[in-house]
């Protein structure tokens, strides 16, 4: 007689059936987020001039590609002490879970030199920049990943020790995010603005080459972040209800904020439910909706204020404020969990509010330390920006010897 588990299935097909379960659940998520590098592309796309158009698609899937090399033979080891390079029998272990699960970890690690594509656009090398995302993804992100999610190096233990709770950041805010953001800050720095940005004491604006690519970019990462953070459970056990309504109030509020401290500025409007979406990932599985609402309208609202600053005011050319949409929304979020996680605001509790600022302000640190080590050598070394001529001509002929609208069509 067969000893029947679970709802009448045998106990062993039971496991299998969870394993299989859990593979294709995160298999989803990662294909979600993958499809987000779509967003980014289409995003930088519609932001940058026509002349740029070509170069930041190849960028990012190039930056992908790079990015999935250092993660694999390097940065992964060192985020979760896994080596890849096992025989395929033991790498299928567990239906090949832990396989799924490195390609879910990566789609976010190659999200951090994508977030950075669109500070540095319109000026900066190719293959310099590929460098800088081998570094970035191979070592300065995955020490930081491992640290607060691999429970590496033991900062989650002093960080319990120190406030009573571990570090909370559930998706991604400062991990990824804020990671990206200020990473970003010193490439943009490093690099300088674009020729022509700011002149004769005046600054000259560079519209939209495409507001609907622009919106399209959007609409993807923004369907892609219910992958990004209902999915970052990992397993379909975990799966929560509540984080996906906490990301659609988020995007709602970052919205509506950015449509009305930005004036109907299509721009603003469909940066806004990305600001929140960024905020909310930290906190999205322990805020009540209402919390995760307020902190999507704060950020929307942060986002164009200090943007707009960034740009007119202290003149840092960073094309499509990668800064303030991932690197102040996503510091943000880390401290927003710290406050709207909090049961007497309708949170699940667990989370401490100083501890998320301290782990925010090492976030920040240690992103900006590694964005000027990197960047700072490629310049002194290879160098980072394109010459004048090549600027003024634009990266699409410049370096890839095509537009992306020919003047003319072939006539036979």
């Amino acid at each position: 007689m067969v000893h029947m588990g679970y709802c009448g299935v045998p106990p062993m097909h039971a496991q299998a059936l969870r394993q299989s379960s859990d593979v294709l659940f995160i298999l989803l998520g990662a294909i979600l987020v993958l499809f987000m590098h779509a967003g980014f592309a289409f995003l930088e796309l519609g932001t940058v001039r026509r002349k740029n158009q070509v170069n930041a698609l190849v960028k990012i899937l190039t930056d992908f590609s790079v990015a999935t090399l250092a993660y694999y033979f390097v940065g992964y080891g060192i985020a979760y002490g896994v080596s890849l390079l096992a025989p395929a029998a033991q790498l299928n272990l567990d239906q090949g879970y832990g396989l799924t699960r490195f390609f879910f970890l990566l789609t976010f690690a190659a999200a951090v030199p994508a977030i950075i594509s669109g500070g540095i656009a319109e000026r900066a090398r190719f293959y310099p920049q590929l460098i800088a995302t081998a570094l970035i993804v191979g070592v300065v992100y995955p020490l930081f990943e491992g640290a607060i999610w691999g429970n590496r190096f033991g900062v989650q233990a002093m960080f319990q020790h120190q406030f009573g709770v571990p570090f909370h950041d559930f998706a991604g805010s400062v991990v990824v995010h804020a990671m990206g953001g200020w990473i970003a800050l010193p490439a943009v720095l490093l690099l300088g603005a674009r020729r022509g940005r700011y002149r004769d004491g005046r600054v000259n604006p560079h519209p939209p080459s495409s507001i609907p690519f622009l919106a399209l970019g959007a609409w993807i990462l923004v369907v892609g972040w219910f992958g990004f953070n209902v999915m970052s459970a990992q397993t379909i056990g975990k799966i929560s209800g509540l984080v996906a309504v906490n990301s659609l109030m988020a995007m709602v509020g970052g919205t509506l904020a950015a449509l009305v401290v930005g004036r109907n500025d299509p721009g603003f409007v469909h940066n806004g439910p990305l600001a929140g979406l960024v905020a909310v990932c930290a906190g999205s599985d322990i805020m009540h909706p209402l919390g995760a609402l307020a902190t999507g309208a704060i950020a929307g609202a942060l986002f164009v204020w200090m943007f707009t600053l960034t740009q007119n005011r202290l003149r840092v050319d960073d094309v499509l404020g990668v800064w303030p949409l991932h690197g102040l929304c996503g510091a943000w979020g880390g401290v927003a969990a710290g406050i709207f996680g909090q049961t007497a605001l309708g949170g699940l509790g667990g989370v401490s509010f100083v501890g998320q600022l301290a782990g925010t302000a090492a976030a920040i640190a240690w992103a900006l330390l590694g964005g000027f080590a990197v960047y700072g050598l490629l310049k002194v070394t290879l160098g980072i920006r394109l010459d004048a001529e090549a600027e003024f001509e634009g990266a699409d002929l410049a370096i890839h010897q095509i537009s992306s609208t020919p003047e003319r069509e072939a006539s036979w």
